[in-house]
């Protein structure tokens, strides 16, 4: 699955920026691929409210 970071970090809480850096993003507009597994899918639904995540058919 591919996840994009659509919101600014600034004004999070501590525990979003954590969760957003452990997913490899930094700046509005990074992507990344992540397998889809369960770790993965916490901490997306964690920062749901930041994200755009669309799924990989191939």
């Amino acid at each position: 699955m591919k996840v994009t970071l659509v919101k600014s970090l600034i004004k999070q809480k501590e525990m979003h920026k954590k969760v957003a850096r452990a997913l490899g993003l930094r700046k509005v507009g990074d992507c990344r691929e992540h397998k889809n597994t369960p770790q993965i899918q916490g901490m997306i639904f964690k920062i749901r409210h930041l994200l755009k995540v669309s799924e990989n058919n191939g």
